[in-house]
């Protein structure tokens, strides 16, 4: 049999394009390693929930608070307004969504992606079989490399994809209590602190009988499980018994190029379509999945590889200046302890706030606002400058 796509990496991303593609009528593969879980706060905005139909069920908690905790320990608290930040736990949500493509007519194939090969006969994905230990075959047409941030796929087929630079993210699920110390199962915890992380930042998120407790960091040297010991500890929770531990590199920049112009297209992290600045994922890993899918389905129809380019100029077009404006604010206020201190005081404009999750919830920079936009980037410039004091008078 020769399949038209076959999908290596079963993540939200490669599973959203599998999906996709099978609901078009598309043979599709979608070939996974069982039992990977990958680390992540699980946080979801209302248009991921609403434009891959995620139902109710696959979400653990309903989260209405943000805080922000600079390195000495000051706090904001922002408020969602007009809804709710959506958490889910990778654990089984991903295996909702490769399930929901299995419905859909992808065939699910369990085992290791080990390399390509072409021939007369087409190309090949040559993978070992969890259960037989053998070597096996597909024969396609078209690879989606889904296979996270350092992607087997990628490295040896697209420019770029051996030296994608990430962080390392580290996290331990854990059985959470309810109120408790300064953890709170209604509020995520953003800790902005170079004690836990030198160049990113520590999260504590709830995930109703669970919380996710972990940090990233792109520096050698960094004790990952010391400072998500700290976390705990610092949030009340260090005697909780903990479930599981998971780390995973974190994509920082999207490549410039997504496909091979022959026979391959990234998608998600092999793709480095994570946020800067927040590390948000799950969301865009989904959009590049659904671009990489609708760029696959016009390469199949007119036979031209070129197409292949629709998967990225379609998700840049909407998320390029998102991720250009995310990636100016990491590159200002995560260099040092001292920005991170001005970053949080600037969280305390309700301005800021309000522009900050109106665009997290929506995906989108919203224009309607140009004073607040205006004010925001005086307030921004006084506060690296040094102009205003880091401390909230």
């Amino acid at each position: 049999m020769t399949y038209d796509v076959v999908v290596v990496g079963g993540g939200p991303s490669g599973a959203t394009a599998a999906e996709d593609l099978a609901r078009t009528g598309k043979r599709v593969a979608l070939l996974d390693r069982a039992g990977r879980i990958k680390p992540c706060g699980g946080a979801v905005p209302p248009r991921l929930i609403a434009d891959f139909r995620i139902p109710d069920t696959q979400i653990v908690a309903k989260i209405n608070t943000a805080r922000m905790i600079s390195p000495t320990q000051r706090s904001v608290d922002i408020p969602i307004e007009n809804g709710y930040v959506g958490m889910v736990d990778r654990e089984h949500f991903d295996e909702f969504l490769r399930g929901r493509a299995i419905k859909a007519g992808a065939t699910r194939l369990t085992g290791t992606f080990l390399r390509i090969e072409r021939d007369e006969d087409g190309t090949h994905v040559i993978y070992r079989d969890k259960q037989s230990r053998n070597e096996e075959r597909l024969t396609t047409r078209l690879i989606i490399g889904a296979d996270g941030a350092r992607s087997d796929v990628a490295r040896g087929e697209v420019p770029g994809g051996d030296t994608i630079p990430y962080v390392i993210a580290y996290h331990e699920i854990i059985e959470a209590p309810g109120k408790t110390g300064s953890y709170d199962p209604k509020r995520c915890d953003v800790i902005y602190d170079g004690a836990i992380s030198p160049d990113f930042y520590g999260w504590v998120f709830p995930h109703g009988a669970q919380a996710s407790v972990g940090m990233g960091t792109g520096r050698d040297g960094v004790d990952l499980k010391k400072a998500t010991a700290d976390l705990r500890d610092a949030s009340g929770l260090g005697d909780c018994t903990t479930i599981r531990k998971e780390g995973a590199p974190i994509p920082l920049k999207p490549l410039d190029k997504w496909d091979n112009g022959r026979d391959i297209v990234l998608a998600g992290d092999a793709a480095g379509v994570v946020a800067p600045s927040s590390g948000e994922g799950i969301y865009y890993a989904m959009a590049g999945g659904r671009a990489a899918a609708t760029a696959a389905e016009a390469t199949l129809a007119s036979g031209r590889v070129r197409d292949l380019q629709i998967a990225r100029k379609m998700f840049m077009k909407e998320h390029k200046t998102v991720f250009r404006v995310l990636g100016a604010m990491q590159d200002a206020y995560y260099r040092s302890d001292e920005r991170r201190e001005r970053f949080v005081s600037l969280c305390h404009d309700v301005d800021v706030q309000k522009l900050t999750f109106e665009a997290y919830m929506n995906k989108k920079l919203v224009r309607a606002r140009p004073l607040a936009h205006l004010k925001i980037g005086l307030k921004n410039i006084a506060h690296l400058t040094g102009i205003v004091p880091a401390a909230r008078t």
